[in-house]
């Protein structure tokens, strides 16, 4: 497996997990799941809120985003709270390493599926990240990514394409991302993803 994603790893690149994305589907997979992203964002802020909210103490997704209020800040903090939302580890998604952490690629190599962010050491947090980037079994597949939300939208778009299973770890935040954002095979839903759903529709 991991010698045929490095063969993969020699010819593949942004246009063609989009190009290839929506060949198999139909669906432009960067404009649309930045295009539901956006639609949703609004609607999942309040949901998010409520819930973390009722612990009376601030929810993360606003700390963060009141000290970086830029779009790419405001998508990323959905997509982790999301999976918090969902019971998941948004660190099993999107984990950020120290540039001057010298054990951070033994660890990265040891990553079946996320996202990674190197960040630079005393960076400011309005300050762009080193590299974002895809990994795939402990494979670097993509790197140098404008955003961590464009970063989800490939490993998403290379997990579908690639034919490949879901994380468990991850599996309802990955559904939600494929049934209800992209709406893909979205008549039947797991009891979280459909609560959400209606959620979402109130």
């Amino acid at each position: 497996m991991k010698r045929l994603l490095i063969l993969l790893l020699c010819i593949v690149n942004v246009f063609q997990i989009d190009r290839e994305f929506h060949r198999i589907s139909t669906v432009p997979l960067i404009s649309m799941f930045f295009a539901e992203l956006d639609r949703y964002s609004p609607r999942l802020m309040e949901i998010f809120s409520r819930k973390v909210g009722q612990s009376g103490k601030k929810p993360p997704i606003m700390v963060t985003i009141s000290k970086d209020d830029t779009i790419h800040t405001r998508i990323a903090c959905v997509i982790k709270s999301l999976c918090t939302y969902l019971n998941e580890d948004p660190e099993k998604l999107v984990k950020e390493y120290l540039d001057s952490d010298i054990e951070s690629q033994s660890i990265m190599e040891q990553t079946v599926m996320g996202v990674y962010v190197i960040l630079k050491e005393g960076e400011l947090p309005d300050d762009d990240p080193q590299d974002i980037g895809v990994l795939i079994e402990g494979v670097e597949f993509l790197s140098d990514l404008s955003s961590i939300a464009q970063a989800c939208a490939l490993l998403f778009g290379l997990i579908y394409c690639l034919n490949l299973s879901y994380p468990p770890e991850l599996k309802c935040t990955f559904e939600v991302l494929q049934k209800i954002f992209l709406n893909l095979n979205g008549q039947r839903l797991s009891s979280k993803a459909q609560f959400l759903k209606n959620k979402l529709l109130e």
